[in-house]
């Protein structure tokens, strides 16, 4: 009775305070969170048949440094919600691992799965053996025939078979295919029912994993990893963290046509999302998969749609799992410094489920301002059948060659007619590169049977909404408008490199080059002023002074065809920029400028 009384106490400091040193749990002693952060700085003990229930998007967050020293028989309990679709996987990573009296973190397996009768009551999953395809939801029944794992592997046949075995190691991703039917149970009294039909409630019971978790990794392998901990990770932090450099700095995320209701290899519709975190504190861009069709052999074989998923990445909720393709061999590193209090639905955090940007809010568990990356997207529709979608992303730190954590590459690149960024010989679908309006950005071609591409822009993101885009074909050297129109196309079969590029100005549009090139921008840093010198008097329409993240900071209009011009730079901040002038023909004079004021 008296550790009951110790439990009940330190329970009600946690509701005033969040945060507690270290906790111990003696036998069949029990806490309950809800709503809150449980912020232990060191270990938790959790002796036999003893309890930690996180409920309510509540999670615990360790501050320990190093190999985690949790132990105890008893067990935390932690609530994530999968698809309830039977045919459809979800990529998961358990948050907890086998409980035992021994120290540190271990393996986890299915059988570890409960289905909520209560707020602290559990049953234990029914584990469908080998063979058996369906999973249903009440009573909660798992098809372990779908549970794999892969780990630092380059071919489609080194899926391991986990079924269900306790063998999946901490920060090893596994995949589960949902269940089938509803549960009308809400052991929460939330009104959000264990399976409403539209998603599947999972209760993780074990010991809570902390501190460093290594995942191996080969270099062009992939490895299904994930957020390892019970409470949101940074998954900018972790691509970022200069200890895991072999990483690429990029995620991929499986991503499935849930209108297709087939076990077989060969009837699956799906592809992997792509997202880079850019910058630590930004909210990182991602593109969808473009949904593909396999052979039995697990190779691409024809092609479906887009899976037009808008997901935020930044905060990887708990279970979430995603691959990595790494980029060099060696060994990634979870650290409890990566982990954060997020709590999933609440902007930037989404276990496989849609979302809207809020571009202005601040996060209300971190209070940090939410950063939009500069950027936009294309897309290509192919044959009238799938889209491929690229990003195109300003930041100045990008070169124009490959750059960790913002240029990701094309997982799915063996589609037999597609469109990727050529960086480096290699295919990207996200690339990023500092704003220059003289910039041609080549694009690959692939074309395997001769097929049609639709060329357009959907989505502009923080970059001048008045700046055009083209796509320019070297086959006629015409420029088209795809901002605010398509370029449609039929491509014979080959590969073409240098044919399609994206640019910011119409070289066909403007006036005789002689009067152009004597037209001259500089950069007077002792007067604080931009010049420009229009000896032929050119009519310009407009001036405009971008950053490198391609925003506008100083602009004027109907400038006429003076014979000089002087802007005022001394309230610019200090940097590298990019002047442009506008004909009355649509010719674009730019030049690149570095601006240097004191003080600013």
């Amino acid at each position: 009775m008296e550790i009951m009384k110790k439990a009940i106490l330190i329970f009600l400091v946690l509701i005033s305070s969040k945060s507690v040193s270290q906790i111990y749990f003696g036998t069949n002693a029990s806490m309950y969170v809800k709503n809150q952060v449980l912020y232990v700085t060191q270990d938790v003990n959790l002796a036999t048949s003893s309890n930690l229930y996180l409920r309510n998007n509540s999670q615990l967050v360790q501050g320990t440094t190093g190999t985690s020293t949790n132990t105890g028989a008893g067990t935390l309990s932690v609530y994530q919600e999968g698809t309830s679709d039977r045919f459809e996987y979800n990529y998961w990573c358990s948050p907890v691992g086998v409980a035992s009296a021994s120290s540190g973190n271990a393996n986890f397996g299915i059988t570890m799965l409960n289905r909520p009768t209560t707020s602290t009551a559990a049953t234990p999953a029914t584990i469908l053996g080998a063979g058996i395809y369906d999973g249903y939801a009440n009573p909660l029944s798992i098809a372990s025939t779908w549970v794999y794992k892969l780990v630092n592997s380059n071919n489609y046949s080194q899926w391991v078979a986990v079924g269900s075995a306790t063998t999946i190691a901490p920060g090893e991703g596994f995949t589960m295919k949902g269940t089938d039917g509803s549960d009308s149970v809400d052991p929460e009294g939330t009104s959000i029912t264990n399976n409403p039909g539209s998603a599947q409630r999972y209760d993780f019971r074990g010991k809570p994993n902390d501190g460093n978790i290594t995942v191996t990794v080969g270099i062009n392998n992939s490895t299904l990893t994930g957020n390892p901990y019970p409470s949101a990770l940074h998954l900018n932090a972790f691509l970022l963290d200069t200890d895991n450099t072999a990483s690429g700095g990029v995620a991929y995320f499986w991503e499935q046509d849930k209108t297709v209701n087939s076990h077989y290899l060969t009837a699956y519709r799906g592809g992997y999302g792509s997202y880079s975190p850019g910058t630590l504190g930004s909210n990182g861009v991602y593109v969808p998969a473009t949904f593909n069709s396999y052979t039995s052999t697990g190779a691409l074989n024809t092609t479906g749609t887009s899976s037009g998923l808008v997901i935020e990445r930044k905060y990887s909720p708990i279970g979430q799992g995603f691959i990595i393709n790494a980029t060099a061999s060696g060994t990634l590193t979870f650290k409890n410094s990566h982990r954060a209090y997020y709590q999933e639905n609440s902007g930037l955090s989404k276990f496989e489920k849609p979302a809207k940007t809020n571009k202005t809010a601040k996060s209300a568990e971190t209070n940090e301002d939410i950063v939009e990356i500069s950027h936009f997207k294309l897309n290509t529709i192919i044959n009238n059948q799938f889209t491929r979608q690229l990003a195109l992303a300003f930041l100045p730190e990008a070169t124009d060659g490959v750059d960790f954590g913002i240029d990701a590459q094309n997982i799915d690149a063996d589609l037999p007619n597609d469109v990727s960024f050529s960086i480096a010989n290699g295919n990207y679908v996200i690339q990023g590169v500092n704003f220059d309006p003289s910039k041609r950005i080549p694009l690959t071609v692939k074309v395997t049977t001769s097929a049609t591409f639709k060329f357009y822009v959907p989505e502009v993101v923080n970059f001048d909404s008045s700046e055009t885009i083209y796509l320019y074909d070297g086959l006629d050297s015409s420029y088209h408008d795809i901002k605010n129109g398509t370029y449609e196309v039929t491509v014979s079969p080959g590969t073409y490199s240098d044919r399609f590029k994206i640019t910011f100005a119409n070289q066909t549009l403007g006036t005789p080059n002689e009067a152009i090139s004597n037209f001259f921008i500089n950069q007077d840093n002792i007067n604080h002023n931009l010049k420009a010198s229009n000896p032929n008097h050119l009519a310009i329409k407009s001036f405009r002074l971008y950053d490198m993240l391609g925003r506008v900071v100083l602009s004027k209009k109907d400038l006429g065809s003076d014979p000089n011009y002087v802007f005022s730079t001394s309230s610019i901040s200090h940097g590298v920029y990019i002047a442009e002038f506008l004909t009355i023909n649509n010719e674009k004079l730019t030049q690149k400028v570095f601006i240097s004021n004191s003080g600013n």
